[in-house]
């Protein structure tokens, strides 16, 4: 090889350096420029494992990044083990909005009138606070909605636009809502604000896990996927058309009648409630006591099924255990063990539930609206029961009564209940639409329910 290279340099003219590099071509230029791509290469990755880990982590091998003892079936999400079903959409992030923070947002011009100026209003004006906050002698109007975030989203989010405050998947003021297109379906963004701290950020992640943990429920929202790598921390949950069953309860009485009306029969009854319970009865397969089982912890798809929602209470139960301090907002359709301070167990929930009933078949009126919080374990120890609502057929009642028992052991199994329901839906009315003369007065309202009287207004 070596004489080859010699012959070959020989025929060269003294002086004629094009002749000579020619002949080292592969030594002179293949090897350096090979080299210097080979430093761009790995100089690229460097700078984009210091400054974009997520996209540093599709260039490189999955098998180089994910740990050996971490199974094949599942992936990793800070912190969080979630499952192969969980769509976790790593890859994802939104800047919501420009600096110093995506958590600022002008004001939109008001498109709604607050409650308080007219009380025949339905339930989107009836400003549920977020935070914990209170409200005043006449009430606290509807918070404007906000603008559109300013810069660009990723592909994967279309046509973001922040939630009134009146939508009930609600979480606590370290939480922005937003509704979303992603893959041609609508989802709601929970987005942790950058405001929230270092507990806040593992608690917001730590309900994730345990949404992905508890599985998919036909009847429980659906948790689409979870961006984690970096900031703003979201969970995308598929979104409910016609949000809380309470407002949409409210929009089936008679004096609504606008593009948002809707109709509910006793057939409906049985079928949605059926529905909840069969959530609820996941959830007490799992060990865990839902707590707030109400109307509004309920969420309504455009097709008229009932999901379960309010699983944050739920969440902070499991972690919390025997120091978790029930929401005093909730006491109208608290079970009377609660009431009494003793601790709440599954048979608290059928009790609850059997509220819940009571509320769909008024089209959302307050249970034991006539009774003030201070007096209403008194009431129960009495035995006395709801009265039985006007639309209400004797198969619903009945049902009513076997979860409203004083002692838990009387009270109906869920198991029995669920079957009751759905042996009542077959033979139920699903020709007359149930109406109520008036619609709801919201002032009136947070008084019947407790609202006022308990100063929390906390929903979810």
């Amino acid at each position: 090889m070596a004489s080859t290279t010699a012959g070959q340099y020989s025929e060269c003219k003294t002086g004629d350096t094009l002749c000579e590099i020619s002949v080292y071509e592969q030594e002179v230029i293949v090897v350096p420029v090979l080299l210097l791509m080979a430093f761009l290469v790995t100089l690229v990755i460097l700078l984009l494992l210091r400054y974009c880990p997520e996209k540093a982590r599709c260039l490189l091998p999955s098998e180089g990044l994910s740990s050996t003892h971490t199974p094949r079936n599942k992936r990793m999400l800070r912190g969080i083990d979630a499952p192969l079903g969980l769509n976790a959409l790593e890859g994802e992030s939104i800047a919501l909005d420009t600096a110093p923070s995506y958590f600022t947002f002008t004001t939109a011009p008001p498109t709604r009138a607050s409650y308080n100026h007219d009380p025949s209003l339905g339930v989107d004006n009836l400003a549920f606070s977020t935070d914990g906050g209170n409200f005043g002698a006449a009430g606290s109007a509807l918070a404007n909605p906000r603008e559109l975030p300013r810069q660009r989203l990723p592909e994967k989010f279309n046509r973001v636009t922040a939630l009134l405050s009146s939508y009930s998947v609600k979480s606590d003021s370290s939480v922005s809502l937003y509704r979303a297109r992603m893959e041609n379906r609508n989802v709601v963004l929970r987005v942790l604000n950058d405001s929230a701290s270092a507990s806040e950020s593992q608690s917001f992640l730590g309900f994730a896990s345990f949404l992905s943990q508890l599985g998919p429920h036909p009847f429980l929202p659906e948790l689409i996927g979870v961006v984690s790598l970096r900031a703003p921390l979201i969970m995308v949950v598929e979104e409910m058309e016609n949000q809380d069953l309470l407002s949409f309860l409210w929009r089936c009485r008679q004096g609504n009648t606008g593009q948002d009306a809707c109709e509910m029969t006793e057939k409906c009854i049985f079928t949605m409630a059926s529905q909840v319970a069969s959530a609820l009865e996941y959830l007490h397969s799992k060990s865990l006591i839902h707590g707030n089982v109400k109307a509004r912890s309920v969420l309504v798809s455009r097709m008229l099924t009932a999901k379960l929602w309010g699983l944050s209470g739920v969440y902070a139960r499991k972690n919390q255990g025997a120091n978790y301090i029930e929401d005093p907002g909730r006491k109208k359709w608290q079970a009377p063990e609660i009431l009494a301070k003793r601790p709440a167990s599954q048979k608290s929930d059928v009790w609850s539930f059997g509220l819940l009933l009571y509320e769909m078949v008024t089209l959302g009126e307050a249970p034991f609206a006539e009774i003030p919080v201070q007096e209403l374990l008194q009431y129960h120890q009495r035995g006395k029961t709801l009265k039985k609502p006007n639309n209400c057929s004797n198969a619903l009642h009945s049902i009513i009564k076997g979860c409203c028992q004083w002692k838990e052991q009387d009270r109906a199994s869920l198991d029995e209940i669920r079957h009751k329901l759905q042996s009542g839906e077959k033979s139920a009315n699903d020709k007359t639409v149930l109406r109520v003369p008036e619609p709801i007065n919201i002032e009136r309202y947070l008084q019947e329910a407790g609202y006022g009287q308990s100063n929390n207004y906390t929903v979810f």
